[in-house]
């Protein structure tokens, strides 16, 4: 039975790594979507970037 478990541990290790592959696939995927995004709209990109700038200036640490 040990080995039955350590098995199962195994294929455990490698469902979590499968899912951070395609975790990091998924973020590297929308990284390049709104880049693409930014050069294909850039009013709104710099609209959107002046907001996200805006609220970090008057975030309260």
């Amino acid at each position: 039975m040990p080995d039955r478990e350590s098995h199962e541990d195994r294929e455990a290790r490698e469902t979590d790594a499968e899912r951070m592959r395609r975790r990091a696939r998924f973020l590297r995927e929308l990284a390049e979507a709104r880049e693409l995004r930014a050069r294909v709209q850039p009013r709104r990109a710099k609209v959107a970037r002046l907001r996200r700038a805006m609220r970090m200036r008057t975030f309260r640490w």
